[in-house]
């Protein structure tokens, strides 16, 4: 079941107009959360923070503002079926609500790691990178290619070979006893678990670009976004070569605890 412009949906189609511009050229606005505790107020829900990045882009788009009351009704009803929600705004306002179940071997994964693959492509750059669009075909691309080739997860760059991000989440990298994050100016997403690992952080983090000298004083390396948290590396497929790195480092303990701390005071 679903929500989409008010209605609940109960199948798997809705229906748009040909000329629809999210039809037409991905012309939407969606975020993605893990809902705690089948709650939208759960501090690692992140509800408020998911709705102002949304809100901040529809303005910045000059978009018809939806029915925000509405959009955490019907939210907060899917949260009694589905631990992630995907609430999409299209640009007239209508909302599409949809729901899933958590990956059925996150825990595996989070725990033995997974492989990556670098797709290196003057044209990997998301469009708008620092907004959520559905127009996400790059990403799409780069990670269908990396399946192709044997790998979890796909990690994009920018023209000089740069690392930027994955298709679904953000780069983190353990070097030197800190943790580092590309910059946003690099064009990158800024992913609300990011946001919660830079501010709940207790140990060093630094923003940087992490071009072809940075890659080699990698320790330990991980991905997050707000379904799954942290996802460490076992694996990265180069052009030139295959890095191995270990999932179990110390320091991916340290950098999963930021959210298995709230588990405990929650």
């Amino acid at each position: 079941m679903f929500f989409f412009d008010g209605q609940l949906i109960e199948g798997d189609s809705i229906c748009l107009p040909v000329n629809d511009p999210g039809f037409l050229y991905g012309a939407t606005i969606f975020t993605t959360l893990r809902v705690y505790n089948q709650s939208l107020e759960h501090p690692l829900t992140n509800w408020e923070a998911h709705c102002d990045r949304t809100y901040n882009s529809i303005k910045t788009f000059g978009w018809v503002m939806p029915d925000w009351q509405r959009i955490e009704e019907e939210a907060q009803y899917l949260t009694n079926h589905y631990p992630v929600l995907r609430v999409t705004v299209f640009p007239d306002g209508k909302e599409l609500i949809l729901g899933r179940q958590l990956p059925a071997d996150l825990e595996q994964k989070q725990r033995s790691g997974i492989a990556g693959k670098i797709i290196i492509n003057n044209q990997n750059i998301r469009s708008l990178p620092l907004h959520k669009t559905g127009n996400y075909l790059t990403p799409f691309l780069c990670l269908n290619q990396a399946k192709k080739d044997g790998f979890q997860e796909a990690i994009l760059t920018d023209k000089n070979g740069s690392w930027l991000e994955t298709s679904t989440g953000n780069l983190w990298a353990y070097a030197d006893e800190c943790w580092f994050t590309p910059l946003l100016s690099e064009g990158i997403l800024p992913g609300i678990a990011r946001n919660v690992i830079i501010k709940n952080a207790n140990f060093s983090i630094k923003q940087n670009v992490w071009t072809a000298d940075f890659i080699p004083q990698i320790e330990a390396i991980a991905h997050s976004n707000s379904v799954i948290e942290i996802m460490p590396f076992h694996t990265i497929s180069t052009q030139e070569k295959i890095l191995n790195f270990d999932p179990l480092h110390p320091a991916i303990q340290i950098l999963k605890n930021i959210f298995a701390d709230f588990y405990i005071d929650n």
